[in-house]
C-alpha cells in the first residue's frame, strides 16, 4: 500500500479541493521542488558545481600556471577590460536565458566571435561557462517550482545525446553551415508564438515529440554555439505548453547537456585559450541566475510568450540578414 505524503497546509490547491469535497493534495504537487526525482537531480547539480569549483580553485592556486601565482592571475583578470566586458555580456545573457529559456549561447557566442575566437573555441568556451550559469539557474528554477518533472526527464537523455553528437561535428566540420536553416526555422517559430500570445485563449496542451526535439536542440546547440533554448523552448511554447514550467524545465535540463557537451569539447579539442573571457561570462552569469528565475515565476504567460516571440524573431531575422549579406 502506498504511503501518501499529504500537504495539510492551507495552500490554494487545498482550498479548491476542500470546496469540492476532495482530499488534500500530496506534498510534491503543491511544492514541485520537493519531488524526489527533482530533488535528487538538484542535489546532483549542487555537488557537480561544488566539485568543479574546488577543482578549478586547486588548479588556480596549486597548479602549473607558468610561474604566476593564483593571486597574480586574478589581479591581471580584474585589470583587464576584456574580462569586464565578458562580465557584462554574461550578466545580460543569463538574465535573458534564465527568464525566457533561451539566447545565452547566441549572445555569448556572438561576443566571443567578435573578440576573435574561432567557432569551435567560441562554442567550447560558452558551454564551459554555461555549466556554471545553467547549474545555478536550474537549481533556482527547481526551488521556485518552475520545473515539470515529466518534461525535464523527457528532455534530459535525448538532449545529452544530441549535445555530444553536435560537439563531435563542430570539432570536425564548420558548424556555421547549419545556421541559416536553423535561423529560418526559428523566425517562423517566433512569428507563430507571437500570434499564439494574442489569441483570445491560450490553450494548454501536453507537448509531443519531446525526445526528437531535445535531440535536435542539443545537436544544434553544441554545433552552432547556441540553440537549445530557441529551438526547444520556442517549439514547446508554440505547441501550447505552459510557459513557466516549460522555461524552467528546459533551463534545468540544459545544465546536464551543457556539462556533457563541455566535457566532449575538452576531450576532443582541448581546453580553449579564452579562459579570461570564460571567467567573465561565468562571473556575470552567476549573479543574474537567481533574479532571472524569479522573473520567470512572476511574469504572466502572455507576457512571457510575447517577449520570447519578439526575441526569437529579431535574432533570427538578424542572423538571416548577416548570412545573406
Amino acid at each position: 500500500m502506498k504511503i501518501r505524503d499529504l500537504d495539510l497546509s492551507q495552500n490554494p490547491l487545498n482550498a479548491e479541493h476542500q470546496a469540492l469535497g476532495l482530499p488534500p493534495v500530496e506534498d510534491f504537487v503543491s511544492h514541485p521542488d520537493n519531488h524526489p526525482v527533482l530533488r535528487a537531480a538538484m542535489w546532483a547539480a549542487v555537488l557537480i558545481l561544488a566539485g568543479l569549483l574546488l577543482f578549478l580553485s586547486w588548479r588556480l592556486f596549486f597548479g602549473d600556471n607558468g610561474g604566476s601565482t593564483g593571486l597574480q592571475i586574478i589581479e591581471r583578470a580584474l585589470a583587464s577590460q576584456a574580462f569586464w566586458n565578458a562580465v557584462a555580456v554574461g550578466f545580460f545573457a543569463q538574465m535573458i536565458d534564465g527568464a525566457l529559456g533561451m539566447a545565452y549561447g547566441v549572445t555569448a557566442t556572438t561576443f566571443l566571435l567578435g573578440a576573435g575566437a574561432s567557432p569551435a573555441a567560441a562554442s567550447a568556451s560558452v558551454h564551459i561557462a554555461e555549466v556554471f550559469t545553467t547549474g545555478l539557474s536550474g537549481i533556482a528554477h527547481v526551488k521556485l517550482g518552475n520545473v515539470d518533472k515529466s518534461l525535464f526527464l523527457r528532455l534530459l537523455l535525448p538532449g545529452i545525446v544530441g549535445a555530444v553528437l553536435g560537439a563531435v561535428l563542430i570539432t570536425q566540420f564548420d558548424g556555421k553551415v547549419l545556421k541559416p536553416f536553423i535561423s529560418a526555422y526559428l523566425l517562423l517559430m517566433g512569428l507563430y508564438i507571437l500570434g499564439k500570445a494574442y489569441r483570445h485563449a491560450l490553450q494548454r496542451k501536453a507537448p509531443r515529440h519531446v525526445a526528437k526535439l531535445a535531440l535536435f536542440g542539443g545537436f544544434v546547440d553544441a554545433a552552432g554555439g547556441g540553440g537549445w533554448g530557441p529551438v526547444v523552448t520556442s517549439s514547446l511554447l508554440g505547441s501550447g505548453s505552459d510557459p513557466r514550467t516549460t522555461i524552467g524545465s528546459v533551463n534545468f535540463a540544459e545544465f546536464f547537456l551543457t556539462l556533457s557537451s563541455a566535457a566532449s569539447f575538452i576531450l576532443l579539442a582541448g581546453q580553449p585559450d579564452t579562459w579570461k573571457l570564460v571567467a567573465g561570462l561565468v562571473f556575470g552569469g552567476l549573479f543574474a541566475s537567481p533574479f532571472a528565475a524569479l522573473l520567470c515565476k512572476k511574469l504572466s504567460a502572455r507576457t512571457l510568450l510575447t517577449i520570447v516571440g519578439c526575441l526569437i524573431t529579431l535574432i533570427s531575422a538578424y542572423n538571416i540578414y548577416t548570412g545573406l549579406a
